[in-house]
């Protein structure tokens, strides 16, 4: 098919403004598919943005109105970028991030093209407990009403839609965000190669950082412990964690240079993964990319992603974590040896991601 195809982003920050997962997808994604020809048009939160340029490597932006706040501000500028794109002439309209389900309402009245992308199991995670996780709930089983396409990020994550919610959904993935990097740069953070074990993540309960932090003290381990990542707001959880910084234990807030994040992950002793809903995660991606040796939660999603990666497992208990560490540093040449030819798998390369998406987009307007 030769047409040049006009494609909606809805659901993230914006362009290039890169915070989490969705962000990331959406300039990786939006970047590839401007390069194939094709029209690229990426909604913003107007007010995270001071400058406001039309175009930026040949993708459109629209700044739709935002507000500062933890809950609501998706659904709000969400809002107003869905009944902008019913009125365009737009092709096909991807959105990500579930809690956009109803507004699906809109662009099946308009009769606009759409594919969502769920992402994770959001109600269950605590931080959207009470009415938050009832919303999620619904919002994820409209989206299966309203939109043409879903799409889940991993296998196991496509199995529970279509046992819960009784939908078939298109399994793509993530992509590494790992760049050359130099060693040298591990001076900034006054660390030594081979050192450190390294988490990356919000401080959010469900990526269980206090509870990994609690079991590296009582594993005695001689090594250091180096969490990247925070939260954009004010919040206990996240407080009570960095309250256990120590000479042993440090904090380095967000590291948006890809270059210095890449450099923390190449020379890691090993990569701690808590993380416990959501499909394919971007950070262990990195991880996998790198090939990094790697402690992981017991989780479904996270033995998918380690399909082909030797990985020693805990569950989410302190005890079960301080055991896994000592047995790690018990293992780490023979793991190390185990993985010495590993390769991340072509489903977490953004070239075949692209390409994905690119084929869903012109198997919905056929």
């Amino acid at each position: 098919m030769n047409k040049k195809l006009r494609i909606a982003i809805i659901g993230s920050r914006g362009y290039p403004y890169v915070y989490s997962g969705y962000e990331t997808l959406v300039k990786e994604l939006a970047e590839r598919i401007v390069k194939k020809g094709h029209c690229v048009r990426v909604y913003c939160h107007s007010s995270l943005f001071k400058s406001k340029p039309k175009k930026l490597n040949g993708i459109e932006l629209i700044y739709t109105p935002s507000i500062n706040s933890k809950i609501f501000s998706q659904l709000f500028n969400s809002f107003f970028s869905f009944l902008n794109v019913c009125f365009s002439n737009t092709d096909v309209v991807l959105v990500v991030n579930s809690a956009n389900g109803p507004y699906g309402l809109f662009t099946k009245i308009f009769r606009k093209k759409t594919c969502i992308n769920v992402d994770g199991l959001e109600w269950l995670r605590p931080k959207w407990k009470g009415f938050g996780s009832i919303y999620f709930k619904i919002s994820s089983k409209l989206a299966t009403y309203f939109f043409d396409e879903i799409i889940t990020d991993s296998k196991e994550m496509s199995k529970i839609y279509l046992k819960k919610f009784k939908k078939k959904s298109t399994v793509i993935a993530y992509g590494s965000t790992m760049v050359d990097s130099k060693d040298h740069l591990l001076n900034e953070f006054n660390l030594k190669k081979n050192e450190y074990y390294l988490i990356v993540g919000r401080l959010i309960p469900d990526n269980n950082a206090k509870l990994i932090l609690k079991a590296f003290i009582k594993s005695g381990s001689n090594k250091k412990l180096v969490i990247v990542g925070d939260v954009p707001y004010e919040d206990k959880y996240s407080n009570d964690v960095k309250n256990l910084s120590s000479k042993n234990i440090i904090f380095t807030g967000y590291v948006v240079n890809q270059e210095k994040l890449s450099c923390l992950y190449k020379n890691s002793y090993g990569y701690i993964h808590g993380h416990e809903y959501g499909g394919t995660n971007p950070t262990m991606i990195n991880a996998l990319d790198l090939n990094c040796q790697i402690l992981a939660l017991k989780t479904i999603f996270n033995k998918e992603m380690l399909l082909n990666k030797s990985a020693i497992y805990f569950e989410k208990n302190i005890s079960s974590i301080s055991k896994s560490i000592n047995l790690f540093e018990k293992k780490y040449n023979v793991l190390k040896d185990k993985n010495y030819n590993y390769n991340v798998p072509n489903r977490y390369k953004w070239d075949k991601i692209a390409g994905d998406y690119l084929s869903l987009f012109i198997k919905l307007i056929k």
